[in-house]
């Protein structure tokens, strides 16, 4: 990457709605223009998977990984001990270490799937902060904080109302003392986060001027609150968070996610969330107004997150199943790809023996209310059992046929499913 690329960053954040706060505008593009620049941005191991919000600003960080510059990755084992009050109205419960070095391990290897495991790193505050002393902490950092400063900081006075704890009060300092020892250690200048974190980056900033000098280089970057269109937050779908780990949320839910995106807000998604270029992007918005019906603009935005999360393969799975449930063509899904795409349908379970049509449907899986119902519907053509339509009221249900004898997908009507779990 060319030192003009480089410092070309602030630019294509500006470009994709990607820059909420700088503290040195000037500073900060001078320094991109002159060297690659070690940039952190951090996570507590409060939970065992990142979701869809905490990928804002790391897709910041990835940007910058991809202009030439250095992502540095702090996994919060020591701030994430204490529980940081941002965004929250009430006080979170402590975690036990082993609940927090479980949480550890699993995003640390989500990070290393986004950032790849060359040309960045991953560390743990907790092998810093848990050698400083009480008194060394009240001495050497504690001294150089004003209350009266801290006080004002808008994530503490959002909860001077309801309360806060000195332990959650103190977690701004711990994070400067983070992006103090990153400064000098890991030659970081730069600290990027959401809107939220403002008041910590700042007063990390602060800290490095006190005791490094007013010239030394730090700067601070936050992003913009994401919101829709409609003025809701971003990140939820009906089900609640929408997660990277694939257990808990499926490549294939992931991708719908993306794909039902508003028309109103796919421009804005595209330039955020993807790597595309400003071209493909104005093609695909062009599209989007002419054609609004083909979605394609919302296709690509799902195909580049997923791809970006879970690998192509996730992609083709997810488009595999999408093109299955809207056709009805099921017979040649895996049984992973109706594990994923089957999971918003109702569900039920039989026994593995083969039975009757009729009292496989109303006795065994209750998909149907009575004999009579079923009859009609199986001689009118209204049942199809794994994608094959059925008439004959003398067809036999056997589940060793399809999806390695784990499943069998019941439609009836055009787009009423069933997924059966064989026991």
């Amino acid at each position: 990457m060319t030192e003009t690329q480089r410092g070309k960053i602030l630019d294509e954040l500006k470009w994709r709605g990607a820059l909420n706060q700088l503290t040195d505008e000037d500073g900060l593009r001078k320094l991109t223009q002159e060297k690659a620049v070690s940039v952190y941005c951090g996570t507590d191991p409060t939970g065992d998977s990142l979701h869809v919000g905490h990928l804002i600003p790391f897709m910041i960080l990835k940007r910058f990984q991809l202009m030439g510059h250095r992502p540095v990755i702090v996994i919060g084992g020591g701030t994430g001990s204490i529980g940081d009050p941002s965004g929250r109205n009430s006080e979170r419960v402590l975690q036990t270490m082993d609940t927090i070095a479980t949480n550890k391990k699993k995003l640390t290897a989500q990070m290393e799937n986004l950032f790849g495991t060359e040309d960045f790193r991953i560390v743990d505050n907790y092998d810093w902060l848990s050698k400083i002393s009480m008194l060394d902490f009240l001495r050497d950092y504690g001294k150089l904080f004003s209350v009266n400063n801290m006080l004002n900081k808008e994530v503490v006075a959002s909860r001077l109302e309801t309360g806060i704890s000195y332990t959650e009060f103190t977690y701004q300092i711990l994070q400067s003392v983070d992006f103090l020892h990153l400064f000098k250690h890991e030659d970081v200048q730069l600290q990027i986060g959401g809107a939220d974190q403002w008041g910590n980056i700042t007063a990390g900033i602060d800290l490095i001027h006190r005791i490094e000098g007013p010239d030394a280089r730090a700067y601070g970057l936050t992003n913009p609150l994401m919101l829709k269109a409609d003025g809701t937050k971003f990140g939820k779908s009906a089900g609640g968070a929408v997660w990277l780990d694939p257990e808990k949320t499926s490549p294939y839910e992931f991708y719908q996610f993306w794909f039902n995106q508003d028309d109103a807000d796919v421009e804005k998604f595209l330039k955020f969330f993807t790597f595309l270029s400003r071209d493909a992007i104005a093609e695909l918005v062009e599209a989007t107004k002419t054609h609004p019906e083909k979605r394609e603009a919302q296709r690509e935005l799902a195909r580049s997150v997923t791809k970006f999360v879970h690998g192509q393969k996730a992609v083709d799975q997810a488009e595999s199943i999408s093109a299955a449930l809207f056709s009805g063509d099921v017979a040649d899904l895996s049984a992973e790809e109706i594990k994923q795409g089957f999971k918003q349908f109702p569900t039920v379970e039989a026994p593995k023996t083969a039975e009757n049509i009729v009292t496989w449907l109303v006795d065994t899986t209750k998909i149907e209310p009575s004999r009579r119902q079923a009859r009609e519907d199986i001689q009118n053509g209204a049942i199809t059992i794994n994608g094959t339509r059925q008439r004959e009221l003398d067809f036999e249900v056997d589940p060793s046929t399809h999806f390695d004898g784990q499943y069998v997908i019941v439609r009836r009507g055009k787009k009423r499913y069933f997924l059966v779990k064989i026991k």
